[in-house]
């Protein structure tokens, strides 16, 4: 079963701010896919705390926030210095220098590899997993099914951006989904 800490914009009026920077970009990256910019949100020093804050009250007990490439670094790395953990980086192919373990899903338009670092995350540990968009579901379940098989507790998935017509967060059942705003 998975939950959602979507907060309503409407009784939250920092999160109302946070939804008016996103921007909606036609076309990007190919015709008919609707992107979702997330970059006034981070170029917002108030913006940024309040999705770090509202994030890292949901970390709970985990070890580490682990950040999926690229905005999910970002995020998660504001998230993981206000919960007072580590971050971790999960990366797409090629990027790092040892690997702990790769895996390779689908994307709308393609696939992805993502891989986690090797020595970094001790099998036994648990982690909350950030990342910007939740959209079809493919990279955020790609990224716990490569903790999950690294012997990582994955304690949760949280997002500043749902789009719920994509149904993503049902492919990260059982794994509690959290996002701040919908779309």
């Amino acid at each position: 079963m998975t939950e959602s800490a979507t907060t309503d914009p409407e009784a939250e009026p920092s999160l109302a701010r946070v939804l008016g920077l996103v921007r909606d970009v036609p076309d990007h990256p190919r015709a008919g896919v609707l992107f979702r910019d997330i970059t006034p949100v981070l170029a917002d020093g108030d913006a940024l705390a309040t999705i770090a804050t509202e994030l890292a009250s949901l970390v709970g007990e985990a070890d580490v926030v682990v950040g999926i490439e690229a905005r999910g670094f970002l995020i998660g790395a504001a998230v993981a210095l206000v919960a007072g953990i580590g971050i971790v980086p999960v990366r797409k192919a090629g990027k790092l220098p040892r690997v702990a373990g790769s895996r390779t899903y689908d994307l709308e338009y393609g696939t992805a590899t993502l891989e986690l670092p090797a020595d970094i995350v001790e099998p036994g540990a648990t982690a909350f997993v950030v990342d910007d968009v939740l959209a079809t579901g493919g990279t955020a379940a790609a990224a716990c099914g490569l903790l999950a098989d690294a012997g990582v507790d994955v304690t949760g998935f949280g997002a500043l951006l749902e789009l719920t017509a994509l149904r993503g967060r049902d492919l990260l059942a059982p794994i509690p989904v959290h996002t701040l705003l919908r779309a």
